[in-house]
């Protein structure tokens, strides 16, 4: 009996150190998981961090406001003075054989002395595109220091042609001072047409200039 109960003790055991030995042998593979999730996680670690820290400087560069600033400056430089001295230079002015505006008569005369006055080609002033002539160096200058307040009106061509829609010459003779400006005409025969109704010819010619240099 003794015998029996020593033989089933070791049977027991021997089982129990066969499951001890089973169990041992079976845990590396449940340790090796752990270390697959360890590296999925690393590499997540990376993909994530890589295109945040690239993407932070990209996004500074490219919103800067260097290229508003230019466009502000760019816009802001064409409003010139030129421009609105452009239309008086355009002004073409009635010009003899010789280039000389009134036939060589002096403007400022006109204002001065009362009448026409022979200019001389010892005092003269280019501009708007014709030679002025002057009696003397004081009318040059006077001429000089402001063009518009002596130069005549409608570029020196026929008051009354201008008013009717077209242009003609003029003789320095038939001539008029109406507030502060002057007017000349073909003749005197066309300066009495032209005084029977000076304002009404007046606007009738201001609608018309220089509209009517296109058709001469």
């Amino acid at each position: 009996m003794r015998i029996n109960y020593f033989g089933k003790v070791a049977a027991a055991l021997f089982v129990g150190l066969a499951l001890a030995t089973g169990c041992a042998s079976s845990s590396p593979t449940t340790s090796a998981e752990p270390s697959v999730s360890n590296n999925q996680d690393e590499t997540a670690d990376v993909s994530v961090a890589d295109p945040c820290a690239s993407a932070a400087p990209d996004t500074v560069v490219e919103t800067s406001t260097v290229e508003v600033s230019t466009v502000e400056v760019s816009t802001a430089e064409p409003q010139t003075v030129e421009v609105a001295a452009e239309p008086q230079q355009n002004i073409r002015y009635f010009v003899d054989g010789s280039g000389l505006a009134i036939r060589g008569t002096d403007p400022v005369a006109y204002f001065t002395q009362g009448g026409p006055v022979a200019g001389s080609a010892e005092f003269t002033y280019t501009w708007g595109n014709a030679t002025w002539q002057f009696a003397s160096a004081e009318n040059r200058d006077l001429f000089a220091a402001n063009p518009e307040q002596y130069a005549p009106q409608y570029g020196g061509f026929c008051a009354w042609a201008v008013s009717q829609g077209y242009t003609a010459s003029i003789d320095p003779n038939a001539w008029r001072i109406v507030d502060g400006k002057l007017y000349l005409n073909y003749s005197k025969g066309v300066q009495r047409q032209w005084e029977r109704d000076i304002p009404g010819n007046i606007s009738q010619a201001n609608a018309n200039w220089p509209g009517v240099l296109a058709d001469s």
